[in-house]
């Protein structure tokens, strides 16, 4: 698997405003939808996660840019890439595109914690598989 993982998504009336435009908050629900499965293309279940290692994932901070608008029925490319991979956090950079239109760029900072909320480290074998999409 290389650095940079992609998810397409199609822009559902849901989606939108009453404008036609992808409401703001909504690239929030992409990204993550683009997390779950970048975390399923490099084989963690967040079921699986959970039961097997009383960890889960959860978004700490946020920070975007909103640049370009989505409408009804696009399909945008959602890229993933690891900026830092901590102890017990991840930070992504994500993109949403629309063809060659950068629409939004998002720093996600998520962290790891058991099923009490508790920081804890990433568990190791979990650790490794990300650490193993970021050297590429």
């Amino acid at each position: 698997m290389s650095a940079e993982f992609t998810w397409n998504v199609r822009v559902y009336y849901e989606d939108t405003d009453a404008g036609g435009i992808v409401y703001y908050a909504n690239y929030l629900k992409f990204f993550e939808r683009a997390r779950t499965e970048w975390l399923r293309a490099i084989d963690i279940g967040q079921h699986a996660l959970l039961q097997e290692h009383d960890a889960m994932f959860v978004v700490k901070n946020v920070s975007a840019d909103y640049h370009a608008p989505a409408r009804l029925d696009d399909v945008l490319k959602l890229t993933l890439k690891i900026e830092k991979l901590g102890r017990a956090s991840i930070l992504f950079v994500q993109q949403a595109w629309c063809g060659d239109v950068l629409l939004n760029t998002a720093r996600v900072k998520v962290g790891c914690v058991d099923s009490a909320l508790r920081p804890r480290a990433v568990p190791p074998a979990v650790a490794a598989k990300m650490a193993g999409v970021v050297a590429g």
